[in-house]
């Protein structure tokens, strides 16, 4: 039985301000199953976005799994993403979830794993930038050679990604973007 795959997802923070842009495809195999997913969106207060690769259904167990984190531990990601990671490593049922996040409020930005990972992308000079999913290091690339000539974080994530939808079959540029901070 082949797997559900093909996404991209791009954060990007600069100031103030941070954004995570998802692509809409989900594919089985070489088919487009569905072209307008949405794989980016607002948890809790709307104070933290968040974006997954992976299997959908374990990516909402998971969103679903870190917004009591975020209640449990009063809106502090940093501190509920740790409690996540430690979760989705040790838990029976969580550990075999095929999933990975980038989840972010106005001050951080982390990616989560089912290793029990939880990086911080490294900042250069004026952004920091991470990017996960099949077409991620394709966005990467692309938002990393524009950063020093776009100021604005969503424009740079939205050209970041429509790079990698030229280039990878598993993305395509119906995005969906969440911003907060500033």
């Amino acid at each position: 039985m082949e797997n559900y795959h093909g996404t991209t997802i791009i954060g990007v923070k600069k100031g103030a301000v941070t954004v995570i842009a998802g692509d809409g495809q989900v594919s089985l195999g070489n088919t487009v199953i569905k072209p307008n997913a949405k794989k980016v969106r607002r948890l809790g207060d709307g104070g933290v976005i968040a974006g997954f690769a992976g299997a959908t259904a374990d990516a909402f167990t998971l969103f679903e799994r870190l917004e009591k984190k975020l209640e449990a531990h009063r809106g502090q990601l940093l501190r509920a993403a740790v409690e996540l990671a430690k979760d989705w490593r040790t838990d029976k049922y969580l550990r075999n979830l095929e999933a990975m996040m980038i989840v972010a409020d106005a001050e951080t930005m982390l990616i989560l794993t089912g290793n029990g990972d939880v990086l911080e992308p490294e900042a250069k000079e004026t952004a920091s930038i991470a990017a996960i999913g099949s077409g991620g290091n394709y966005a990467l690339a692309a938002a990393r050679a524009l950063v020093d000539y776009e100021p604005d974080p969503e424009v740079l994530a939205r050209k970041a990604m429509g790079i990698a939808a030229e280039v990878c079959v598993f993305t395509n540029d119906r995005l969906t973007v969440e911003r907060v901070g500033e």
